[in-house]
C-alpha cells in the first residue's frame, strides 16, 4: 500500500529537462524566477507554442499555491512582480495569441526568429511597450492596432515579407529606432513625417523609387539608410536635415550626389555602387563635418579641386570609378587615413605606389604639390618669362588651384615675386598664416576680383586696413590668434561674407560691425575678452548658424538670445555668467536657446 501512496512533490522537478510530452515545456523554476524579476527568457528552447501559463503568469495562482506546501518570505507568489519583458527569439512559433494582452505591463517584446505571419490585434492594448523586435520572421502585414502604441520607441520589422505600411504609421509619434530594411516596400507613407523624435531610420533592401519629401520634417533623425534600393534621386528637400549624421545611399540608381547644404553635422556619406559621373564642387563645400565619403564603384571621371575643404575627412573611397588624375592638394588632407584609388585608370600615379598603402600615396602627393610644374629632376627652362625665383615658387597650385599660399614661414612680410607670380591668374584662395605679419599685405588687393578665402591666421596684427572692403567676392575671413581689438567699420562692405573667425585675439566689445554683415552664417570669436552681446540686432541676422563665444567676460546671457532661432550652435562656456548653468550648456543649443525663451519676462 505504501508502494502506491503518492509521492510528495519534488520542489526541484521544475528546474529539470523535460523527458516527455506531457511535461510543461517552460520550467516552474524559470516563471518562479519571472514572477521576481518581471523577466522571462524563453529563446532557443524550440517552442512551436507558448503555453498558457507564460500568457497567464501574472493571473493565475502559481501550481506550488494548489498544492498544500509552506512559502518562505522570498516564495510569496502574491506578492509577485508585473512581467515587463517578455524573450521568445529563435524559437518556431508560427503564430502569438491573443492572450498577450493579459502582459499589460510589459515594455519589451522580444519575438524575432521565429516563423510569423501575422501578430494579434491584442498588440495593441500593451499601452506600456517601448521595444517591439518582430524582424526575421514571415509578416506580410501590420495590424492597425500596432498604431496604438504611443510610447513605442524602438520597432524592428527587418526580413519580413512587407509589401506595404498603414497610412497611420505617423501615430508611432514616441519612435526613436525603426528598422524597415530586407522587406518588399515600394514606397512609404507620408504619415512618416509626423516621426519627429526618430533618430534612426532603415530602409536598405526595398524596392523603393523614391522617397517622400516630407522625410524632411524628421527633426532628430540621425541616421538614415537607403541602401540597395531603386532611388534614381533624391529629394532636394533632404538637404534641410541639420541633424542628419550618417547617410547611406549605396547601390541605388544615383547619377548624381545630392547637394546637402543644410546637413552641417553629417559624418558619413555612403554612396558607392550607383551611376553618378560627376562630382561638383557644390556636393561637397558645406559638408564640414564629413570623416567618411565612400563613392566606391561608380562613374566618377574627375575630383574637384574643393575636397580638400573636407578637413575633417579621415576615409576616402574612390576605387573603381574613372578617375585619370587627382588633385594634389588631397595629399594635405589632415586627418585623411585611408585613401582607395584602386581601379582607377589613373596616369599620374604608377599602380605600384597605390599598393604601398594610405600614407606613401599621400606622401607622394605632397611632393607633387611642391615640385615645380617641369618635371622633376630636370632644370625649368630659362625664358623671359621666367622669374628669379620660379623654383621657389609653386606655380601649380596658382594656376590649377588657384591657390596663393605662403605660410609657416615666420617672415615679416611676403616676398614680392609671390604676388608677381600670379599675373592674371584668378587666385580665390590666399593662405599667409603663421608668420609674423603686422599689417595686411596691401598687394592682395590686386585680388579683388577673384580672391573668396583668405587665411591670416597666426600673426602679429593688430589693426585691419579699411581697404579689405575691396575685396567683394570674400566669403571666408580667417583672422585668429592675431593682436586685433577692433575691425574697421568700411568691413560692412563685405556683401558675400559667410564665415569670420576671430577667436584669440584681445576683443573687449562684440565688434559691432558684425552685426550689419547680415550674409554671416559663422562667427568664432572664442578666447577674447567680450563682455557683451546685443540679442536684438543678432536676432536680425537670420543666416547666422554658428555663433561662438566660449572663453569670454559674458557676466550675464540675455534671455532674448532665446530668440535667435537659427542658431543651429551657440557655444558660451568658459564664461563668468552664473546662468545658464552648465547642466543647461551641455543639453546642446536647441535646449539652451528653449531655456533662455522659457526666461524672457
Amino acid at each position: 500500500a505504501s508502494a502506491r501512496r503518492a509521492r510528495p512533490a519534488d520542489p526541484r522537478a521544475g528546474f529539470r529537462r523535460p523527458e516527455a510530452d506531457s511535461l510543461p515545456p517552460v520550467p516552474q523554476g524559470l516563471l518562479r524566477a519571472a514572477r521576481k524579476s518581471g523577466h522571462l527568457n524563453l529563446a532557443g528552447r524550440g517552442l512551436s507554442e507558448v503555453c498558457k501559463h507564460v500568457w497567464r503568469i501574472n493571473v493565475d495562482a502559481p501550481e506550488e499555491a494548489q498544492q498544500n506546501l509552506s512559502f518562505t518570505a522570498a516564495d510569496r507568489w502574491w506578492e509577485q512582480t508585473d512581467l515587463t519583458k517578455l524573450i521568445l527569439a529563435s524559437n518556431k512559433l508560427h503564430s502569438l495569441s491573443e492572450d498577450l494582452k493579459l502582459l499589460p505591463a510589459l515594455t519589451v517584446l522580444d519575438v524575432h526568429d521565429n516563423q510569423l505571419r501575422s501578430l494579434p490585434s491584442a498588440l495593441g492594448q500593451l499601452e506600456n511597450l517601448q521595444k517591439l523586435d518582430v524582424s526575421h520572421n514571415q509578416l506580410e502585414s501590420i495590424p492597425e492596432e500596432l498604431l496604438h502604441l504611443s510610447h513605442l520607441k524602438s520597432l524592428l520589422l527587418h526580413h519580413n515579407q512587407l509589401n506595404h505600411l498603414p497610412d497611420g504609421f505617423g501615430q508611432l509619434v514616441s519612435l526613436e529606432e525603426l528598422d524597415l530594411s530586407n522587406n518588399h516596400l515600394t514606397d512609404i507613407p507620408t504619415s512618416f513625417a509626423l516621426l519627429t523624435n526618430l533618430v534612426r531610420l532603415n530602409l536598405a533592401s526595398n524596392q523603393l523609387q523614391s522617397l517622400p519629401a516630407d522625410l524632411s520634417m524628421m527633426r532628430s533623425l540621425r541616421q538614415l539608410d537607403c541602401t540597395k534600393n531603386q532611388l534614381e534621386t533624391v529629394p532636394s528637400k533632404l538637404a534641410s536635415m541639420a541633424s542628419l549624421e550618417q547617410l547611406y545611399l549605396r547601390k541605388n540608381k544615383l547619377r548624381a550626389l545630392p547637394e546637402l547644404p543644410s546637413c552641417k553635422l553629417l559624418k558619413e556619406l555612403h554612396a558607392g555602387e550607383n551611376q553618378i559621373e560627376i562630382l561638383n564642387a557644390e556636393n561637397l563645400k558645406h559638408l564640414n563635418s564629413l570623416s567618411v565619403l565612400e563613392l566606391r564603384d561608380n562613374k566618377i571621371q574627375a575630383v574637384p579641386e574643393e575636397i580638400t575643404l573636407l578637413q575633417k575627412l579621415e576615409r576616402l573611397d574612390l576605387a573603381n570609378n574613372d578617375i585619370s588624375r587627382l588633385p594634389y592638394t588631397l595629399g594635405n588632407l589632415p586627418q585623411l587615413k585611408f585613401l582607395s584609388l584602386e581601379g582607377n585608370p589613373l596616369r599620374t600615379i604608377r599602380r605600384d605606389l597605390l599598393q604601398k598603402g594610405t600614407q606613401e600615396l599621400l606622401k607622394y602627393l605632397r611632393s607633387k604639390i611642391q615640385a615645380d610644374v617641369s618635371v622633376p629632376g630636370e632644370e625649368p627652362p630659362v625664358t623671359a618669362m621666367t622669374l628669379p625665383s620660379q623654383s621657389r615658387i609653386n606655380m601649380h597650385a596658382i594656376t590649377t588651384l588657384k591657390l596663393l599660399e605662403y605660410s609657416d614661414k615666420q617672415v615679416a612680410a611676403i616676398p614680392e615675386e609671390m604676388f608677381d607670380a600670379v599675373q592674371s591668374h584668378p587666385v580665390t584662395t590666399v593662405n599667409f598664416s603663421k608668420n609674423q605679419l603686422k599689417d595686411i599685405p596691401p598687394r592682395i588687393m590686386e585680388l579683388k576680383d577673384s580672391l573668396c578665402d583668405l587665411n591670416l591666421a597666426f600673426n602679429k596684427l593688430s589693426s585691419i586696413s579699411s581697404e579689405l572692403c575691396l575685396l567683394q567676392k570674400l566669403t571666408h575671413l580667417d583672422l585668429r590668434n592675431n593682436l586685433l581689438a577692433s575691425l574697421p567699420e568700411e568691413l560692412a562692405a563685405l556683401g558675400r561674407l559667410q564665415s569670420i573667425n576671430l577667436s584669440f585675439n584681445r576683443f573687449k566689445v562684440f565688434p559691432s560691425i558684425l552685426y550689419h554683415i547680415l550674409t554671416l552664417e559663422t562667427i568664432l570669436l572664442s578666447n577674447n575678452q567680450v563682455g557683451a552681446i546685443d540679442p536684438l540686432l543678432l536676432q536680425k541676422m537670420e543666416k547666422l548658424g554658428t555663433l561662438d563665444l566660449q572663453n569670454n567676460d559674458l557676466l550675464q546671457v540675455p534671455p532674448e538670445l532665446g530668440n535667435c532661432e537659427n542658431l543651429r550652435t551657440l557655444l558660451l562656456e568658459g564664461n563668468p555668467f552664473r546662468t545658464p548653468r552648465a547642466a543647461v550648456l551641455a543639453r546642446g543649443t536647441a535646449a539652451l536657446l528653449e531655456y533662455l525663451r522659457s526666461r524672457i519676462p
